[in-house]
């Protein structure tokens, strides 16, 4: 259904085509299918301390994103694909606005985040190993889920929430590499 209206908007409004490329709508519509087949992978086969993390990143329902803005500790956690669930330690991330709206990088690690987080919470962004990205998300092929070299650069998309003003999570279905969703669990 989301196609369709996608390819009418590419000819319709250019402004509207460049937002969100049609293959990162696809896993943005299947969210659920992703985040449910994840989170049924991490918690039968996860260490009981990683599931310890991922239900405490879960906790709470998301709400306005206002106030989102400063510095974060942000823990990377990988759902499903190669392991069960992988939970990393803590990196530093900020979350910046401008005249664009707010912006998030994961600033530290070898795997980096870098995107725009709409008003309404959707995430564009790019994924990358190593500390600068080869192009960022309008960059990006349009139809094309290849990473682009240099550090394997991909998109990065998925919904931003807010669940206090010192928790949030980004949750990325369908990532390129690695897992089968994605959360990026933020704290102060």
């Amino acid at each position: 259904m989301l196609r369709p209206i996608l390819f009418a908007l590419a000819f319709a409004c250019p402004v509207a085509a460049q937002d969100i490329r049609a293959p990162d709508a696809a896993r943005l519509d299947a969210f659920h299918h992703h985040l449910g087949a994840a989170l049924h992978v991490a918690l039968a086969g996860g260490a009981p301390d990683d599931r310890a993390v991922l239900v405490e990143a879960m906790r709470g329902a998301g709400g306005p994103i206002a106030g989102a803005e400063g510095d974060w500790a942000c823990r990377t956690l990988k759902l499903g694909g190669i392991t069960d669930l992988t939970v990393y330690p803590d990196f530093r991330c900020r979350i910046s606005g401008g005249p664009g709206g707010l912006t998030l990088a994961k600033l530290t690690g070898s795997q980096r985040v870098k995107g725009r987080i709409h008003p309404d919470g959707t995430f564009l962004g790019v994924g990358h190993v190593g500390t600068a990205p080869a192009t960022d998300y309008a960059g990006l092929p349009p139809l094309d889920q290849t990473p682009v070299e240099p550090n394997q650069t991909t998109a990065d998309v998925g919904r931003f929430e807010l669940m206090s003003p010192d928790r949030a999570r980004l949750m990325l279905p369908a990532p390129l590499l690695e897992s089968r969703f994605d959360i990026l669990y933020l704290t102060r």
